[in-house]
């Protein structure tokens, strides 16, 4: 039985999506829920899985082609196996003349007689067909044969793994002195962030003040308490983007300006927090999004992001964790960064920056002392957020977080 095989219904907010990879080919068997193909969109990349058992008759979309919504990309032949896969699926075997039969019969392989469909299923399985002993009339290699010596390959121990796929973002390696290119297309991800950061630039009147953080006490109390919480919540670890989550939130209550978005000429102000935590990941920056942070307790917090943490490394988050957020926050001291001008994720109105945490001097009380410090950057809509409004809500969440018995007394 024929079954179509259909890109997945995308959401309003994304138009198609572009065929990224083919895990199977034509003629080869697939199991119930087996990966076909992975469709990558402007957000994140679509795992589009086998329906039945069988084999995968037809590929209507290659790799490279886009495709909309529920459109037609293969056909499975449901309930049939490998060894009767149609022959249509897979290149047309040489031609034989009259005058040299026997020449034909050994096309690909002149070592070994073998059926046309046995030199077929050979080509395709990578198999040379003098490796297989033949039980056809006078020692030829039948059909039968080659399906036997490929499940025998698939079984063997000794077969070497297979090298793990790239990163569709990996950049190419050359040697010293080499002066050759390589031309890539670029990721639909990466053209979406890419587009994205250019259009807040040119419609935002964008502007970014700074301010510091004096770490100790939040290290201290982490350091303190960070084995018991792990142990009282499940193996969840205590991490600084958790405190920085919690404060934010705090502060986008006393500013609601910061938490809301312009929409043509009105201004929306959002009654919840949906915090957008910037993860990069072999594609590319995304984003993925804590619905109502501000009801999360630490825990619920750092259990979120490293869950997120996990599906943007296996690339399994979903569109919907990535749709929507009023506000986000981008920690580039995970790989060293001192300061940054972070752009602004549209249609929110501003993005927060975290910095490494660095040993520095400090005047305090008229003495020099040494102390954990981090810069913070916040980048804001100036059309929507004023300059004193921005600095508060930056000054807001230092208090907060060199004094964290504000986060539990609300004060």
């Amino acid at each position: 039985m024929a079954i179509e095989i259909k890109a997945p219904s995308f959401p309003e907010s994304v138009a198609d999506g572009t065929i990224s990879k083919w895990h199977k080919q034509p003629g080869e068997a697939v199991k119930r829920d087996e990966l076909l193909v992975d469709i990558e969109t402007d957000k994140v990349v679509l795992e589009v899985l086998a329906e039945a058992d069988g084999v995968l008759a037809s590929i209507v979309k290659g790799e490279g082609d886009t495709v909309l919504s529920n459109e037609l990309i293969a056909t499975l032949d449901a309930g049939a196996t490998a060894s009767a896969a149609p022959a249509a699926v897979s290149a047309p075997a040489p031609v034989a003349t009259a005058a040299a039969p026997a020449a034909a019969s050994a096309v690909g392989d002149e070592d070994a007689i073998g059926a046309p469909a046995a030199r077929k299923l050979a080509e395709e399985n990578g198999i040379a067909l003098s490796s297989i002993k033949g039980t056809g009339k006078d020692g030829r290699v039948t059909k039968e044969d080659v399906v036997a010596a490929v499940e025998a390959k698939k079984s063997a121990p000794s077969a070497a793994p297979a090298k793990p796929a790239a990163p569709a973002a990996a950049a190419p390696v050359f040697a010293a002195g080499d002066r050759t290119e390589k031309r890539v297309p670029m990721t639909r991800l990466r053209a979406k962030v890419a587009e994205r950061l250019v259009e807040a630039q040119s419609t935002m009147a964008m502007l970014t003040t700074f301010n510091e953080v004096d770490m100790t006490e939040v290290m201290a109390l982490r350091s303190k308490y960070k084995d018991l919480f792990e142990k009282s919540h499940n193996g969840v670890r205590l991490g600084f983007m958790s405190f920085f989550v919690k404060a934010a939130t705090e502060a986008l209550k006393r500013f609601p300006a910061v938490n809301a978005s312009i929409d043509g000429s009105d201004i929306v102000y959002h009654g919840y927090a949906d915090v957008g935590v910037a993860v990069s990941s072999d594609r590319g920056l995304v984003v993925p999004v804590l619905r109502n942070a501000e009801q999360m307790s630490l825990a619920e917090i750092e259990g979120g992001i490293a869950t997120f943490g996990k599906k943007a490394r296996d690339g399994k988050l979903s569109i919907d964790e990535m749709t929507g957020g009023t506000f986000t926050i981008t920690n580039g001291g995970t790989f060293g960064s001192m300061m940054s001008t972070p752009i602004v994720n549209p249609p929110q109105a501003a993005i927060l920056g975290m910095h490494n945490i660095v040993q520095r001097p400090m005047a305090i009380n008229g003495q020099v002392v040494i102390r954990p410090m981090m810069y913070l950057a916040l980048s804001y809509d100036h059309r929507l957020i004023d300059g004193k409004e921005a600095v508060t809500f930056l000054v807001t969440i230092k208090n907060l977080l060199e004094d964290p018995a504000r986060l539990l007394l609300d004060i």
